[in-house]
């Protein structure tokens, strides 16, 4: 029973600090509509701060340490993907323009051939 209550405590005070980043993240976006008067970089400055405010209260919350967690894992495994050289990026960009260029004038003689066909031949249209 002791346990059920102290993990309902530590719920209730997560809950209130994911609460309390939300409000101040509405603070910041307020604060640069409030201040509409004043320089664009004092208005975004106060957006940041709410940014930041609220990310830093959510970060001491456990959602917030798995959120921030699963971020860290993030940077990590992209680290670990071996990227294309330079000179693989622009042959694989090449054979891809190649590609739709020859789809392109594919097409547009499947297009010709076809109007061809169904509007001379069979309709018509064009004598």
């Amino acid at each position: 029973m002791a346990n059920t209550n102290i993990e309902t405590v530590g719920t209730a005070a997560d809950r209130l600090k994911i609460a309390l980043a939300v409000v101040a993240v509405i603070a910041g976006l307020a604060g640069f509509y409030v201040l509409g008067q004043q320089a664009l970089v004092l208005r975004i400055a106060v957006v940041l701060a709410g940014l930041i405010v609220g990310a830093g209260i959510a970060a001491t919350s456990e959602p917030g340490k798995r959120f921030f967690a699963f971020g860290r894992e993030s940077v990590a495994e992209t680290k670990k993907v071996v990227w294309p050289s330079r000179k693989e990026t622009i042959q694989t960009t090449a054979v891809v323009f190649g590609f739709v260029l020859i789809m392109a004038i594919f097409l547009w003689v499947t297009d010709k051939s076809m109007e061809i066909v169904l509007y001379d031949w069979i309709l018509g249209w064009r004598k």
